[in-house]
């Protein structure tokens, strides 16, 4: 993933400032430090810095525990039941940056969580890059029958073809004309000496939503994985999924236990209602049970047995 001169300053900087430290580090997260990690076909997620471990979960929770605690649980154990019985506090102890490059309209999804410190490039100071999403094919896909706001059959042949070709043209179009109501190029430099062009704050506007933007973005861990809970499922849309991806990847570097319990309680788990835990104690006492006489609608009643992986 090409790192811009600035961003090679900025690392540089970073590293050649960089001094002995009494603080928490984490080996796998520190081989990973300010490397762009590549996202979609422009963008990327960088760690820029973070603060804390799973130590820092186990010593936060003993402090409401008290000092016996230590004796009865080993701090994996710990942390499985803070994350089992939802104990969040502790989590909260610990901190991820991460710099992030990202369309536009994955960072109006993203900015839906509304738990975090972010700082976005300025469209009214900087000029924003010739840089847009286009999906690969095989994620061109058709509106949903089922889903209101999900994808269903993939696009084939011609209607691919042409579907590729506009949403390509029309982003080359418009950042055509962003540049023409500028008066400037990508670089900066003037298009026509006799013009005054249009203020960035302006001109920005009719550029189209898979135009990427770049933001710093900071969170706790208790926030990061109710984050990574929403949008590293497979129901999420597949561009910020991959953006969820990556993250979960960095958690698993950072704090190995608490991304352990998060997979196997949240992530890999099921929460069942009231109704559903009592129908599937009378599916274990030998009742058969149908959605007519369970109590629960016909959704309500294909969503327990996806989750109890039955087709019925």
């Amino acid at each position: 993933m090409p790192v811009s001169d600035d961003q090679r300053a900025e690392i540089a900087a970073q590293r050649g400032s960089s001094r002995p430290t009494r603080r928490a580090t984490v080996e796998a997260l520190e081989e990973i430090l300010y490397e762009p990690l590549p996202v979609l076909d422009h963008g990327f997620v960088r760690v820029v810095d973070y603060m804390g471990d799973d130590a820092a979960v186990v010593q936060a929770a003993r402090v409401s525990y008290g000092t016996g605690t230590k004796k009865v649980h080993e701090d994996r154990g710990l942390i499985r039941y803070l994350l089992r019985h939802r104990h969040t506090t502790p989590f909260e102890m610990c901190e991820l940056k991460v710099h992030v490059k990202l369309p536009i309209f994955v960072a109006r999804q993203w900015i839906r969580h509304r738990t975090a410190n972010v700082n976005e490039y300025s469209g009214r100071y900087s000029i924003l890059d010739r840089e847009f999403y286009v999906p690969a094919p095989g994620h061109l896909a058709a509106q949903s029958a089922a889903n209101r706001q999900g994808r269903g059959e993939v696009l084939q042949g011609a209607e691919a073809a042409e579907a590729l070709e506009i949403l390509k043209r029309d982003a080359e179009t418009a950042y055509d004309h962003y540049e023409r109501l500028l008066n400037a190029r990508e670089d900066g430099t003037v298009l026509d000496e006799g013009r005054q062009g249009l203020a960035r704050e302006l001109a920005r506007m009719n550029l189209p939503i898979n135009f990427y933007t770049q933001w710093y973005w900071k969170v706790d861990l208790h926030n990061l994985l109710h984050f990574l809970s929403l949008r590293a499922d497979a129901h999420a849309q597949y561009e910020i999924r991959a953006y969820a991806e990556v993250l979960l990847e960095v958690v698993r570097r950072w704090v190995p236990a608490t991304s352990e319990a998060f997979e196997d309680y949240v992530s890999g788990g099921a929460q069942l209602s009231r109704q559903g835990l009592d129908i599937v104690r009378r599916m274990l006492a030998g009742e058969a049970v149908t959605q007519p006489d369970s109590g629960l609608s016909p959704r309500e009643w294909r969503e327990l047995m996806a989750t109890l992986g039955r087709g019925d």
